[in-house]
């Protein structure tokens, strides 16, 4: 296999369990999943929904600096929501964070989210190195 390169910012939660925040083999990098936690705290932050889906992109936009690229540079975006009634409020929070062209997304109802959160995103980003 392709060397594997651990992905690592103090500028986004650290990981909470057996896995690293993001691994890039080549130019692909994949994101593992982020929840509304303060990198700082590790604890979830105070606020609704929108802001919960906000720190999401700003957890991911860290990761994603930190593996060479930025938020437009996904390629695919995958979105966990415990409550399919917030599908609308991300569209409007992810269209302040992304240009078109959008990544490829989807987005999934779960019954529960780590730390009982409403939302989770993981993505996959390509970059020029």
């Amino acid at each position: 296999m392709t060397n594997k390169q651990v992905i690592s910012t103090e500028s986004a939660p650290q990981a909470i369990g057996t896995y690293s925040q993001a691994i890039k083999v080549q130019n692909t990098s994949y994101l593992s999943g982020q929840i509304p936690l303060d990198p700082k705290t590790m604890e979830i932050i105070d606020g609704d929904m929108e802001s919960h889906i906000t720190q999401v992109f700003e957890n991911l936009k860290a990761v994603c600096e930190a593996a060479g690229g930025s938020l437009n540079d996904i390629v695919k975006l995958n979105i966990f929501l415990t409550d399919l009634g917030n599908f609308a409020l991300v569209n409007e929070v992810m269209a302040r964070y992304f240009q078109q062209p959008y990544p490829a997304r989807a987005a999934v109802g779960v019954a529960a989210l780590p730390k009982g959160v409403g939302v989770e995103m993981d993505a996959v980003l390509v970059t020029e190195s």
